[in-house]
């Protein structure tokens, strides 16, 4: 269920998610949500903080379960994926965070590794790993920690490093918002041009109105539902 060189087809049926908050109280994260992308599609999906948009990646990405509703994966349901598949599934699938999550002690290159190091893969990991520091413009830099590197250039180790196993499918939980409007507007044409090259369904939450503009499609969200 990587996907192909298109891109990954995802199908989000009557989703919902709640949260419990405490004292019988519940947080309804995201209600009855029904979606299609397409492969290869770019997806931005906005609206105002709370109103779901990361609890939906994440229900996409396997990391939370739905309570409710279905999400197909190139025809695949991911309810009836047992532990060690969705294992595989997750590592099939690019993130791209906010905050970047690189480990400080670990150079560019080393960071980029990080999903494969503990895999056996029928590919060069540090080739690879090298080609696509290159790729997001950080050649010569595969040596630096993190510590010496711009917020842009952290988040471009962070989206090579999503890049690593090959995903038909990258979710990015809001990629530009720890940057300054010039070098998110960068990494806005950086992540398309990846698309271009690496055939990629990506579904990026946003608070940025100019990420959400470039994207091929344009969903927002207010208080779990499709507005």
């Amino acid at each position: 269920m990587a996907g192909s060189k298109a891109g990954t087809f995802v199908k989000i049926t009557e989703v919902s998610k709640t949260f419990p908050l405490g004292q019988g109280r519940k947080l309804s994260a995201v209600r009855e949500v029904s979606l299609t992308v397409e492969p290869g599609t770019v997806l931005a999906i906005t609206g105002p903080s709370g109103s779901g948009k990361s609890t939906l990646l994440n229900l996409v990405g396997a990391i939370d379960r739905p309570d409710q509703g279905e999400i197909e994966i190139d025809g695949q349901s991911l309810a009836g994926l047992s532990r060690n598949q969705l294992a595989d599934y997750r590592r099939g699938i690019g993130f791209v965070f906010q905050r970047y999550n690189l480990l400080p002690a670990l150079t560019a290159l080393d960071n980029v590794l990080t999903p494969v190091l503990p895999y056996r893969v029928n590919y060069d990991k540090v080739g690879r790993a090298t080609e696509l520091l290159a790729q997001v413009g950080l050649a010569g830099r595969e040596r630096s920690l993190p510590a010496l590197l711009s917020g842009g250039e952290q988040q471009r180790v962070g989206i090579a490093r999503a890049l690593i196993g090959s995903p038909g499918l990258l979710l990015a939980d809001e990629p530009t918002g720890n940057l300054d409007s010039a070098t998110g507007a960068e990494i806005i044409k950086l992540l398309l041009s990846l698309r271009e090259e690496n055939g990629m369904t990506i579904l990026i939450a946003t608070h940025d109105a100019d990420l959400a503009s470039t994207a091929d499609r344009h969903i927002k969200l207010h208080d779990g539902q499709i507005a």
